[in-house]
C-alpha cells in the first residue's frame, strides 16, 4: 500500500519530470510553438523560455534574502557570555547558602539471610 506522502511525492516527480522535459524541447526547438500558434517568433520563445526560470529564480533568492533579513532584524541578540555566567554563579551561592548544613546519614544494609541446609 502507498502513503499518501508517497504518493504526494509521485506527483510531483512526475510534474517536474514533464515540466523538464518540456523546458529542453522548448528550449532546443522552440518551433513546435512556433507552428502549433502559441507563439510568433522562435527567437520571442526562446527569450521567454530563459527569462521566466531567471525571473523566478531571481525573485526566489532575493525573497530568501529578504526572510534572513527580517529575521536577524527582528531577533533580540543573546544575552553576553559573562552575564550568563554571573547569573548562573549567583544562583548556586545562594542555593549553597540556603541548605542547612546535613550530616551525612549512614544507610543501613538490609542483612542477608543465612541459607539453611536441610
Amino acid at each position: 500500500m502507498v502513503s499518501k506522502d508517497q504518493s504526494i511525492g509521485g506527483i510531483i516527480f512526475l510534474l517536474c519530470a514533464v515540466i523538464a522535459v518540456l523546458y529542453v524541447v522548448t528550449l532546443f526547438y522552440p518551433a513546435w510553438m512556433v507552428n502549433s500558434g502559441w507563439a510568433s517568433k522562435e527567437a520571442d520563445v526562446r527569450f521567454w523560455v530563459i527569462a521566466v526560470p531567471v525571473f523566478i529564480a531571481f525573485v526566489a533568492i532575493m525573497g530568501i534574502g529578504a526572510w534572513i533579513g527580517w529575521t536577524m532584524a527582528t531577533t533580540p541578540p543573546p544575552k553576553p557570555i559573562e552575564e550568563i555566567t554571573t547569573e548562573i554563579e549567583k544562583k548556586t551561592t545562594v542555593e549553597e547558602e540556603a541548605k542547612p548544613a546535613e550530616e551525612p546519614k549512614e544507610e543501613k544494609k538490609p542483612e542477608k539471610k543465612k541459607k539453611t541446609e536441610a
